[in-house]
C-alpha cells in the first residue's frame, strides 16, 4: 500500500504504509499517529454506519488546531469495524500526502445525480431520510430514465448520497453530520462549517449590531432563563424583543470568564429585533415551538456544539480546587448529546438530565425509577426546556411585603421572580 503522512505545524504527526481509505479520507492506524499532540476534544458526531466519532485538537510547538483528527471507538456496522480507533484529519488543518491520487478515485464515483442531491441538500441545511426519500426517487427516475417509486428509496441508497457528498465538500470546510431530534427522535443531517466559528459565520450575512443581539439571545437561554432551578434555555418573543437595546452596563461575564453579553455596536429596534428573530428560525439556527418559545435547532446545536460548550461551561482547570463547576449546557446521561430539552433529577445539585425518549428507554433496563447518579426517586415531573417555564407560570410567585413576610402572587414572570425570591433564601439559609 502507498506510503501516507500526515505533517502540522512542520512536524510529521502521523505515517504508515498500512491505511483504511474510507469517503476521501485516510485512516491511520492508532500505532502509526503521535499521540502526544493529541489532545481530547468536546465535539462528537454521528455517522448512520459508522457510528459516533470523537475528536482531537492538535498542538504542535505551541501551535493549536481545534477538532482537527476523529477516530470511532465503537464502529456499528461491520463495514466500519476496520476503522476501529484508526484517526483521520481533516485535509484543510492538517496536510495529508500519499503516493495514491485519490481524487481520480473519488471524482469517477460522483456523478450528475449525486451533484443533484447535493444541490437540494445545501438549499434545504437538514434533511431526514423521509423528506430525502421522495428527493431520491425524481433524481433517480430522471438519472436512470425510469419511474423509481419513493418506497423503492432505501436507507442504503441514502447514506450512499450522503457519503458521496461528504467527499464532494470536505475541501470547502464543509461537512454533512446527523443527530437525533430531542423529542422525536428522528436523525436529522445537516450541512455545517467544520472549521470556522458559527458566530464568524453568521457574520458574513448579518451586521455587527445583529450579531451583537444575537450573541444577547444566546446569553438569555443559556444565563438568565437557565439557572439551577428553571433550566428554560428558551425565549419567549417579548423577552427576545426587549434586549434590542445593548446593556446600560458592560462587562456580564460568562462562566469562563469570556465576555459574550452584545454590548459592542448599536441597538436595534424593536421591529428590527422582531425581524431577526424570524430570520433566524428561517436560516435553521432558531425553531419557534407552539408555545411561542424559541429555541436553539437540531442544526444549530449540532453547530454551536463546541462554542456552547466554552463559552457556558467552567475550565475544566478549575475542577479540583474545591470549587463546584458550573456547567450550563448538560448531556442527556443516556445518548450523551446536548440536552436542551427533556427531564431532570429532582435534586437540583444533581446533573443528571434524560431526553423525554430516552427516559422510556432508560428506565425499561433499571429494577426501579431512581436517578442513576444520586438515587433520588426520578419523578418525570422537573422538566429541561421551556415546560420549565410554563410549568412554574402555574403556581404564584413568592414577593416579599414591606414587613418582609412572603407572599404571593400569580404572574406570568414566575420564572424571574422565584430565581430572585430564591437567591435570597438561599443566602438567608447559608
Amino acid at each position: 500500500m502507498p506510503h501516507a503522512t500526515a505533517t502540522f505545524n512542520g512536524k510529521v504527526i502521523a505515517e504508515a504504509d498500512n491505511w483504511e481509505y474510507v469517503e476521501g479520507n485516510i485512516y491511520f492506524p492508532p500505532s502509526s499517529v503521535d499521540q502526544s499532540v493529541l489532545n481530547k476534544a468536546t465535539l462528537t458526531t454521528d455517522c448512520p454506519w459508522k457510528g459516533t466519532a470523537s475528536y482531537y485538537n492538535i498542538t504542535v510547538d505551541g501551535k493549536e488546531v481545534r477538532d482537527a483528527a476523529w477516530y470511532y471507538p465503537e464502529p456499528i456496522t461491520d463495514k466500519a469495524a476496520p476503522i476501529k480507533d484508526h484517526v483521520a484529519f481533516y485535509k484543510t488543518k492538517v496536510e495529508i500526502k500519499s503516493e495514491l491520487n485519490m481524487a481520480d478515485d473519488a471524482d469517477s464515483q460522483y456523478n450528475n445525480s449525486n451533484r443533484a442531491f447535493l444541490q437540494a441538500f445545501i438549499a434545504r441545511s437538514t434533511l431526514t431520510f423521509e423528506e430525502a426519500k421522495p428527493l431520491l426517487a425524481a433524481i433517480f427516475t430522471a438519472h436512470e430514465k425510469r419511474e423509481t417509486l419513493v418506497e423503492d428509496v432505501t436507507q442504503a441508497d441514502f447514506n450512499s448520497y450522503i457519503s458521496a457528498a461528504n467527499n464532494a465538500i470536505s475541501p470547502f470546510d464543509l461537512e454533512i453530520r446527523s443527530t437525533y431530534h430531542q423529542t422525536t427522535r428522528s436523525r436529522i443531517y445537516a450541512l455545517v462549517n467544520s472549521t470556522s466559528d458559527p458566530i464568524t459565520q453568521l457574520a458574513t450575512i448579518h451586521t455587527p449590531d445583529e450579531i451583537s443581539f444575537l450573541k444577547r439571545i444566546l446569553d438569555a437561554m443559556f444565563e438568565t432563563y437557565n439557572t439551577p432551578r428553571h433550566e428554560v434555555m428558551a425565549i419567549t418573543s417579548m423577552q427576545a424583543i426587549k434586549l434590542h437595546k445593548t446593556p446600560a452596563e458592560d462587562g456580564r461575564q460568562t462562566q469562563n470568564g469570556s465576555e459574550t453579553q452584545g454590548s459592542a455596536g448599536q441597538s436595534l429596534t424593536m421591529g428590527q429585533a422582531e425581524k431577526m428573530m424570524k430570520t433566524l428560525v428561517e436560516e435553521g439556527w432558531f425553531q419557534k415551538s407552539i408555545k411561542g418559545f424559541y429555541s436553539l435547532s437540531p442544526r444549530a446545536l449540532m453547530e454551536l456544539r463546541g462554542w456552547l460548550w466554552e463559552t457556558y461551561n467552567d475550565l475544566d482547570e478549575d475542577e479540583g480546587e474545591g470549587e463546584s463547576v458550573s456547567k450550563k449546557i448538560k448531556q442527556c446521561f443516556a445518548c450523551k448529546e446536548i440536552i436542551t430539552t427533556g427531564q431532570r433529577c429532582p435534586k437540583k445539585s444533581c446533573p443528571c438530565r434524560l431526553h423525554d425518549i430516552c427516559t422510556q428507554n432508560f428506565f425499561r433496563t433499571q429494577s426501579s425509577k431512581k436517578c442513576p447518579l444520586c438515587q433520588t426517586a426520578w419523578t418525570g415531573n422537573d422538566f429541561v426546556g421551556e415546560r420549565a417555564a410554563i410549568s412554574t407560570q402555574h403556581k404564584p410567585a413568592k414577593r416579599r411585603n414591606g414587613s418582609g413576610a412572603v407572599t404571593r402572587r400569580e404572574s406570568p414572570l414566575a420564572v424571574e421572580e422565584d430565581e430572585e425570591v430564591d437567591e435570597i433564601e438561599e443566602q438567608q439559609d447559608d
